[in-house]
């Protein structure tokens, strides 16, 4: 069985389109098409269900429309509106082309200020604006390069100097 430190959430099921058993998928991460992925997991009723997915297309770059593999109308899918959806830690590349670490590698690492202390852990990492955010529960924290002080892979941790009142906002 996986757990939630083996996953990193990248969206959620929307809604039900169609009578063929799609739904419309908002991610915030595509690493899902990039990996190649065969499944992707779903949290229903509070427990992480591994959904195999028949076929997609790309609505936007934020939505797609997914079909999962032995689910084939409206009614076989509408229990899974609301549900959040996860990718495997295992599965996700940790460099891109140029061999720096992509952004979404560090889902899951505990985010520390120098002064504040632990923040919390990063939920995701949010790259659809021109400033890569790093969401840890309600709060987003600039992900400045320059702001970072250490990163620990093996204790899977980021250290901050981050500027004096940024955590008050």
């Amino acid at each position: 069985m996986i757990t939630e430190d083996e996953v990193y959430r990248i969206g959620q099921i929307r809604r039900t389109h169609g009578l063929r058993g799609e739904v419309t998928f908002g991610f915030t991460d595509d690493v899902w098409d990039r990996a190649e992925s065969e499944y992707l997991f779903l949290r229903v009723d509070g427990i992480l269900v591994p959904f195999f997915i028949e076929e997609y297309r790309f609505r936007s770059d934020t939505t797609a429309l997914v079909k999962f593999l032995d689910y084939d109308s409206a009614d076989d899918v509408q229990f899974l509106v609301g549900c959040d959806v996860f990718f495997p830690h295992a599965l996700t590349p940790e460099a891109d082309e140029d061999g720096e670490y992509a952004w979404r590698y560090f889902t899951g690492f505990k985010l520390y200020d120098e002064k504040a202390g632990l923040i919390g852990t990063i939920d995701c990492v949010d790259e659809t604006t021109q400033n890569v955010l790093f969401r840890i529960g309600q709060r987003l924290v600039p992900a400045a390069e320059a702001w970072v002080t250490d990163i620990n892979h093996k204790e899977r941790t980021i250290r901050m100097a981050l500027p004096e009142g940024l955590l008050d906002l």
